[in-house]
């Protein structure tokens, strides 16, 4: 098979995609014979598109999927996308404007008409996307959030919590999203910092014509729904108003001036204006002193009749003009600049307001002990570990859960309210009806049977998503079908930390209420993607590339690595086009390699003796480097599994093994030593695989024609066999000698074809006249010597020999004391750094043994290099 003189990643990519796809090489079944390896994806909403985060993440599960396969597990990648309630419904709403069809024209089915219509086409592009990065999901087994079985597990869900009493309907005080008009939970609240304005508004004291109280707020918009003033008691400038009372401005309302210690004496003015319905201190405030509650915004953040004035204008607007006519009445005293915290819809981005409003709420109190204990005791692992504190904090300081939203698009609830004010929770109508005629003992008709307007919040169906998928039914029937007994729980997670409460945690939550049991093994929460000055990448702010186009240009193999070039978990990347394009090369790079090895001509009456001490090289250094790979993998070290694959190819195999086996120019290889060769190649495509499918299962085939059944994809993960690390420090004393004579050909301008006498003045000569054909090849030596000491040459020391090259009289003294003594100071920084860690007792008594014994190491061979060192200089006066 003649292998092009250039990797083509398009024609691959579709080629092995296709294959993979047509051969169900993705799929899995239900086997007690093997061990299962499951994750399931984090469905990305129906509403969305590839982005560079998605990129990340689900190179990471696949990565982790691929390997898995390998290792001969059952590995599971269940996909599936999320319907998302307020982001889907705001897209529709606006395709819907566009058409000049406004929302409140339709009817609820009519709208679900246009809004699965809008997911049929739109739904499932994500997916599609994904496939082009190599995703290797079981795409049979695709799942959405409002599919009839998940939709049904979603309901029995909510009818069994609210049977427990865990579920309730109250007034409480919420975040209200005037833009998408609809509660959010504490979860979908951002809050950002933002240039404000604190506003010093005048309150005239009832019955008095000249004395005022002045007030600071930041909202001068509520002074309409002002229930109070309120003085902390223990302040004495404020004495004498105890027990008065206030006049608003603009609408000359009078309010009590009350007291509570719960006034900063220090904040504005020392006084605080009381609002409980938008301020939810204020609200609990109000509480307390039975205040009357006002509520004087529209849903949509205009102003209503109860504000009295400005009724329709919107709140930001109604805020610049309350501050004008305060001060045309002289009631506004100053305006001072000021920074706020405000909080920001997570999916719309606008101002949230504290509203009062009914809805429905789940008791988080008890429901999330087993969620905390299971983090905390690390039954379920968080990597990296940092964010244990975070989830604590989260679980410590939990609230009830608002479930409800002011919705069409979504799992309506399934409540359902009767004629005499009442209501009952059921799966259906007919349900419904049934338990309302025996609680009330009444003679009601489907027809009296109102069901509640709202949809759940959308994270109430996606925290049961490593259940549903494979057993929708669990939540009635209370019996796991085979499916969910043998793929749960899953093993790794992969997500980002801002929806670690959103989603993980209540996950976790309801794992342990309905199977008693983790819903995963592991968290790996990656970081966010950003850019070159450490903005989050986005299409908003226009500073992120298109992924569909990056592949394009790079390959998807490209693409995969250098995400993960420099992605530590937790920890964000910082994205730069030069990271896809060291994968893009990289691949290049292994395309290049083979070409090589492929071309060579083989003399089966050849003898590969004088390679066998390379080969033995690499062989340890590839067992040394699975080692250490499959520790990163155990650890969720997925970026540093990479490097070290990457240091191992393209260092060890490209640029030592092959210039060491290398056959001289028109010359054949021996048979031995191509055929381990190919067997080293074959070996190293395996460890590439998760990285890079496509280039990897190519180089595969084109090594042998193999059957389906002998893919890569299926291939078997190598097996660490032991390694000798001596052979490997040895190789490596003589690759640094190599480079040294390499330096030494650059810096005086010598041709790389000129032949030098090397002199070692040598610990052990043994080690090389083992090496001593590769020494001789790669340094280009017309003789190798041992002994003391060589006139007129130039030295270099590796590691405690010194070596020696004759210059005749062309060397010139000075300059080589110079550059001795350089190479003495950087040596003795070097072992300097080192003192100080190994003098440092929390490192010393922290770190594995392993790490003390490679500082120690280093310490000894600075300590010998500074010898030796010293005495080549000695040597030259």
């Amino acid at each position: 098979m003649s292998i092009a003189s250039k990797y083509d990643p398009a024609a691959t990519e579709a080629k092995w995609y296709a294959y993979w796809m047509e051969h169900k090489l993705f799929s899995s079944k239900v086997d007690p014979n093997k061990e299962p390896y499951v994750i399931t994806m984090p469905p990305p909403n129906v509403t969305g598109v590839l982005h560079m985060g998605h990129m990340l993440n689900n190179t990471i599960q696949d990565v982790l999927i691929r390997r898995a396969r390998m290792q001969g597990k059952n590995a599971l990648w269940v996909p599936g996308t999320d319907h998302a309630s307020i982001a889907t419904e705001t897209k529709v709403v606006n395709l819907l404007k566009e058409q000049g069809i406004d929302k409140k024209s339709l009817t609820r089915e009519k709208f679900l008409e246009h809004a699965w219509e809008w997911k049929e086409k739109y739904g499932g592009i994500i997916l599609d996307q994904l496939k082009k990065l190599g995703a290797s999901c079981d795409w049979d087994r695709t799942a959405f959030t409002m599919d009839a079985g998940l939709s049904d597990a979603v309901i029995s869900v909510f009818v069994d919590l609210h049977k427990k009493g865990k579920i309730y309907r109250g007034i409480r005080m919420v975040n209200w999203d005037p833009k998408g008009k609809t509660a959010l939970s504490d979860d979908e609240v951002i809050t950002k910092e933002i240039a404000s304005k604190l506003y010093y508004v005048k309150y005239q004291i009832e019955g008095s014509k000249d004395k005022f109280l002045t007030i600071a707020t930041t909202r001068p918009e509520t002074i309409m729904a002002d229930s109070a003033i309120c003085i902390n008691p223990n302040d004495p400038r404020f004495t004498h108003l105890k027990g008065k009372k206030a006049i608003v401005p603009l609408i000359n309302k009078a309010i009590p001036i009350i007291e509570d210690e719960y006034v900063d004496m220090e904040f504005g003015t020392g006084c605080l204006k009381v609002t409980p319905a938008h301020d939810i201190n204020d609200y609990e405030l109000g509480l307390k002193h039975k205040l009357d509650v006002i509520d004087i915004l529209n849903d949509d953040g205009t102003l209503n009749e109860k504000a009295q004035i400005l009724v329709g204008e919107d709140r930001f607007v109604a805020r610049k003009m309350i501050a004008k006519k305060l001060k045309e009445v002289d009631q506004l005293d100053k305006i001072e600049d000021y920074k706020s915290n405000v909080g920001h819809s997570e999916r719309t981005d606008a101002v949230v307001e504290p509203k009062l409003s009914l809805q429905w709420f789940l008791k988080m109190d008890e429901i999330t002990r087993p969620a905390q204990k299971a983090v905390m005791e690390d039954i379920i692992q968080l990597y990296p570990p940092k964010f244990k504190n975070m989830y604590r904090a989260w679980m410590d300081n939990v609230r009830d859960w608002c479930i409800s939203r002011q919705l069409w698009w979504g799992h309506r609830i399934p409540a359902y309210h009767l004629p005499n004010g009442e209501f009952v929770v059921a799966k259906t109508a007919e349900e419904a009806l049934q338990l309302a005629n025996e609680q009330f003992e009444g003679t009601f008709t489907l027809a009296d049977l109102q069901q509640d307007e709202d949809v759940l919040d959308t994270w109430f169906s996606s925290w049961l998503w490593p259940i549903s998928v494979f057993d929708p039914e669990v939540f009635t029937t209370g019996k796991p079908n085979e499916e969910l007994k043998y793929y749960y729980p899953t093993n790794d997670l992969v997500t980002a930390p801002e929806i670690l409460f959103f989603w993980v945690a209540r996950m976790i939550i309801a794992g342990y209420e309905y199977m008693g049991e983790k819903p995963f093994k592991n968290v790996y929460l990656t970081g966010i993607v950003r850019d070159k000055l450490g903005r989050k990448m986005s299409k908003s702010l226009g500073n992120s590339p298109d992924p569909l186009d990056l592949i394009a240009q790079n390959g998807a193999d490209g693409v995969r690595t250098g995400m993960l070039f420099s992605s530590p978990a937790g920890n964000d990347l910082p994205y730069d086009d030069k990271l896809v394009e060291q994968g893009r090369n990289f691949a290049n790079k292994i395309w290049n390699a083979f070409r090589l090895v492929k071309g060579w001509e083989i003399d089966p009456s050849l003898d590969g003796s004088a390679n066998a001490s390379s080969i033995e090289w690499f062989e340890n250094r590839f067992n040394q480097a699975l080692v250490e790979i499959n520790e990163h993998y155990e650890k969720i070290r997925i970026s540093d599994a990479l490097m070290t694959t990457y240091k191992l190819v393209w260092g060890d195999f490209c640029s030592w093994y092959l210039e060491m086996i290398k056959p001289e120019y028109q010359h054949p290889i021996d048979q031995e030593t191509y055929d381990k060769t190919i067997a080293l190649f074959e070996d190293i495509l395996k460890i590439l695989h998760p990285f890079m499918p496509f280039i990897s299962e190519e180089l595969w085939h084109q090594i042998n024609q193999r059957s389906v059944e002998e893919s890569l994809i299926l291939a078997s993960w190598p097996t660490e066999k032991g390694f000798d690390s001596k052979i490997i420090e040895e190789a490596n004393q003589v690759f640094e000698v190599v480079s040294q004579v390499r330096n030494l050909r650059a810096s005086k301008g010598m041709s790389p074809k000129e032949t030098l006498d090397l002199t070692i003045n040598a610990k052990n000569e043994a080690l090389y006249g083992r090496f001593s054909a590769v020494l001789n090849k790669l340094a280009n030596l017309s003789s190798l010597n041992f002994g003391e000491k060589v006139e007129n040459a130039i030295s270099f020391v590796v590691k405690s020999d010194e070596c020696f090259i004759p210059m005749g009289d062309s060397i010139n003294v000075e300059e080589e004391k110079e550059n001795i003594q350089k190479e003495i100071d950087y040596t003795k920084g070097f072992l300097n750094s080192v003192m100080k860690k190994l003098s440092n007792e929390r490192f010393v008594a922290g770190a594995p043994a392993q790490v003390i014994e490679m500082e120690r190491k280093k310490q000894a061979d600075a300590e010998a290099k500074i010898k030796a060192l010293e005495e080549s200089l000695a040597k030259l006066g």
